[in-house]
C-alpha cells in the first residue's frame, strides 16, 4: 500500500487524532481497539484502518460525551470493529483466546452464542480465582434491547458509567456493569453466585439482572465478558 498524503489523512487517521486530541496516546487508542501499536501508526503513515472507522466513531462520539475509561472505550470499539471475512464470506476467526490475563493479577474472558449456551463454564475460573484473591469484576452483558427494563445509558442501570451501552444494528445492546473506576463487584459475592448456580456463569448474570430489576423474567444473554483484576493494595 502506498504512504498515506500527510495532507488528506483517511477516516481512521483523523478519527485517531481526535483521540489524540483529547488526551490519548496512539498506544492507548491501539488498546482501545484491541490491537497492536504500530497498526495504528499505520493509519497515517499507510493510509490503512478502514475496517476500524466504525469503531473509531462510536469510541469518538462516546469520548465526546464525557466516557474516560478504557475498559468502556474497548467495549465500544468491540461491539462496532467489522470482522474480517474469509473468501467464502465466513467471518474469520478472532485471533486470541477466550480468557487472558493472570490469576491474582487481572484476567479477562469472554463467551459467544455457542458458549452462553453451555453457561459458559471457562469463565468461571476467572470468578473464582480472582475472588480467592480479594479481586473486583466488571462484565458486559448483549441482550436484544427490550429485554432491559431499565432505559440505556440511566444511571440507576449502570452507576457511575457515563457510557453504560452500546447499541448494534442487529437490535441487541452491551451494556457494561462495573468498571475499574468504580471499583468494580465484590469476586468473592460473585464466585458464590455462579457456585449457587453450578458454575453456570451465564444463569448467575441472569438471576442478577433479574433481581435487580434490569432485566425481563425470560431474558436471553446472548454475549458475555468478565474482566477481573486485584486492587494493587491486595496483590
Amino acid at each position: 500500500m502506498s504512504p498515506a498524503d500527510p495532507d488528506n489523512p483517511n477516516e481512521a487517521a483523523r478519527l485517531t487524532q481526535q483521540l489524540i486530541d483529547h488526551g490519548y496516546t496512539k498506544r492507548q487508542v491501539a488498546r482501545i481497539l484491541g490491537r497492536d501499536a504500530s497498526l495504528v501508526s499505520q493509519f497515517f503513515t499507510k493510509g490503512k484502518g478502514k475496517a476500524f472507522v466504525g469503531a473509531l466513531r462510536q469510541v469518538v462520539r462516546a469520548v465526546r460525551g464525557g466516557e474516560r475509561d478504557t475498559e468502556a472505550l474497548s467495549g465500544i470499539a468491540e461491539a462496532n470493529t467489522k470482522r474480517r471475512t474469509t473468501k467464502t464470506g465466513q467471518k474469520a476467526r478472532v485471533r486470541g483466546k477466550d480468557v487472558v490475563g493472570k490469576p491474582g493479577e487481572s484476567m479477562a474472558g469472554r463467551a459467544g452464542k455457542q458458549a452462553i449456551r453451555s453457561g459458559a463454564s471457562h469463565l468461571a475460573p476467572v470468578v473464582h480465582e480472582t475472588g480467592r484473591a480479594g479481586g473486583r469484576l466488571a462484565f458486559t452483558v448483549r441482550m436484544k434491547a427490550d429485554q432491559y427494563t431499565m432505559s440505556a445509558g440511566s444511571t440507576e442501570d449502570s452507576p457511575g458509567l457515563r457510557r453504560g451501552f452500546v447499541p448494534r444494528a442487529d437490535g441487541t445492546e452491551e451494556r457494561t456493569y462495573g468498571s475499574a473506576s468504580t471499583g468494580g463487584f465484590d469476586a468473592a459475592e460473585w464466585s458464590q453466585r455462579v457456585a449457587d448456580h453450578h458454575g453456570d456463569v451465564t444463569e448467575a448474570m441472569k438471576a442478577w439482572l433479574v433481581e435487580t430489576g434490569r432485566a425481563v423474567e425470560d431474558a436471553d444473554i446472548q454475549y458475555l465478558e468478565v474482566r477481573a483484576w486485584v486492587p494493587p493494595q491486595q496483590q
